[in-house]
């Protein structure tokens, strides 16, 4: 999946906690958010828009002028992203056969790691209990074999 259908498919699934996403529609999707982040952050910087201005928060400004604050346009976009973001994740956890509840593992210090290793392992190939492969590739585990087919190791 490329960068653009990744956002398509982000914002087309807005609200959708089922199904899969693969890594690389979850990597892209976590590139688009940071983009994103660092483009208003630059914005808001160069424009002043601040919810709070940086004199409120420090009356004594630093000899090399304000610095920051509160912005206006990130906290926006942070609750605009944020549903989809979650969903995201929640569907790449399905992915590697986990259930979208362990998100909230990361409230521990040792669950965010754990995460990041979910998000960066190869999903299930092919179907799990979740849904199709989201890549359509890899094939569903066979059926074991039953009694009487093929070799017999007994003399």
């Amino acid at each position: 999946m490329d960068f653009t259908s990744a956002i398509k498919s982000g914002f087309s699934n807005y609200a959708n906690f089922s199904g899969r996403a693969s890594r690389s529609e979850y990597w892209y999707w976590f590139l688009f958010n940071i983009i994103v982040g660092f483009a208003l952050g630059f914005i808001e910087g160069a424009l002043g828009l601040y919810m709070i201005d940086p004199v409120l928060l420090d009356p004594e400004m630093p000899e090399y002028g304000e610095i920051g604050g509160l912005g206006l346009l990130s906290p926006i976009a942070n609750l605009a992203l944020f549903i989809p973001s979650l969903a995201m994740i929640w569907r790449r956890l399905h992915d590697v056969d986990k259930s979208g509840a362990w998100w909230f593992i990361w409230l521990t210090c040792v669950g965010a790691i754990v995460l990041l290793v979910w998000a960066a392992t190869k999903g299930t190939a092919g179907p799990n209990r979740f849904g199709l492969d989201p890549l359509g590739t890899g094939e569903a585990l066979p059926d074991p074999p039953a009694p009487g087919d093929g070799p017999s190791l007994e003399a």
